[in-house]
């Protein structure tokens, strides 16, 4: 006997018409859900996401994380906010988002500086750059440019190393912090010259900047970026840059290995990544929102007026990457006696 003839419906007969239909609407929605199945894309994201930036306000990282907040939202149909987690340099908020539930809900902004140096910087930084991170996006990369005080007497790379030569631990050297890129990038330039610098250590780039504009540092080995505009108005000058070839920010600037310094060749590059184990399902998700939010032309005409060069790496090419440069730069660091205090 069939169970359609236990219902005992109250409104007239003809209304059973419509139950087929009601029916196979249900039953193709139910099998759509099956199909999805659970931890796919279909069931994320369902409330906000938050980018974690392991430094304060300002600077490149938060630059990231700020413009891909206000793109991302129309892509993954939830809130994206900013965390800020300066401490330690970019230690804490990189060791927060290593600790963070792989759910896809807490995004780092990871680079050069908080995966691949701070691997050599610290005996015991809490985190394994490649095994508890995967990239989502590799955004770009940016180089930095050897700057003088405008009236330093050498004005070429070999000229400097010249009289660093001549004068060991006589010329003064500007670095940002112990371990930034401003610094490895000036310990780069010492190691392959084989010249000494008398390095100062100041807590960011302004400071470095006051002094130098004031004469009491002869070289900042800045990124491009922050160096430009005051390159432009003449208040410093530029000596050459550690790109594979020359900025297009400083196009007469020749590069290191062109001013004859072969190996000089150091930029920093960052991305977006994920917690290690994220479901496949997420992670797939969020890749899809940040292609489609890359492929935007405001939001790469804003990377690109600011010096960086977009990356055209798939995630897969993300991983080999951070894994290449952190064997690099640890290696590096440790032979040339950079650590941490």
């Amino acid at each position: 006997m069939s169970a359609l003839l236990w219902l005992k419906p109250s409104r007239p007969a003809r209304s059973l018409r419509c139950l087929p239909a009601v029916l196979g609407a249900l039953a193709s929605g139910i099998l759509a859900c099956l199909a999805a199945g659970p931890g796919t894309a279909k069931d994320f994201p369902l409330h906000a996401v938050r980018i974690i930036v392991p430094s304060a306000p300002g600077g490149g990282y938060d630059f990231v994380a700020r413009v891909f907040a206000e793109k991302l939202p129309g892509e993954l149909g939830q809130p994206v906010v900013v965390e800020n987690r300066a401490g330690s340099g970019t230690l804490l908020g990189t060791q927060l988002a290593a600790a963070a539930a792989p759910d896809g809900y807490t995004l780092l902004v990871g680079g050069l500086a908080n995966l691949a140096l701070n691997a050599g910087l610290f005996e015991k930084p809490g985190y394994d750059p490649v095994a508890d991170f995967t990239p989502v996006g590799m955004v770009g990369s940016f180089t930095y440019t050897l700057v003088a005080r405008k009236d330093l007497p050498q004005s070429s790379l070999q000229a400097v190393i010249a009289e660093a030569r001549a004068r060991p631990g006589k010329l003064v050297m500007a670095a940002a912090g112990l371990g930034s890129g401003q610094h490895v990038a000036a310990a780069l330039l010492a190691n392959l010259a084989r010249i000494e610098f008398l390095d100062v250590q100041y807590k960011g780039a302004q400071p470095a900047y006051t002094d130098l504009l004031a004469g009491r540092v002869d070289l900042f080995f800045d990124n491009t970026t922050t160096a430009r505009p005051l390159v432009d108005s003449g208040r410093i000058k530029a000596i050459a840059s550690s790109g594979e070839v020359r900025d297009r920010l400083l196009p007469s600037v020749p590069t290191g290995v062109e001013s004859g310094l072969e190996g000089l060749v150091f930029e920093s590059w960052i991305g977006l990544f994920a917690p290690a184990r994220t479901p496949q399902g997420s992670l797939d998700e969020l890749r899809r929102a940040f292609i489609r939010s890359m492929a935007d032309p405001t939001l790469r005409a804003r990377f690109e007026t600011s010096g960086w060069r977009l990356s055209t790496l798939s995630p897969a090419e993300g991983s080999a990457l951070v894994k290449t440069e952190t064997e690099r730069w640890t290696q590096f660091l440790r032979k040339a006696g950079i650590r941490a205090e």
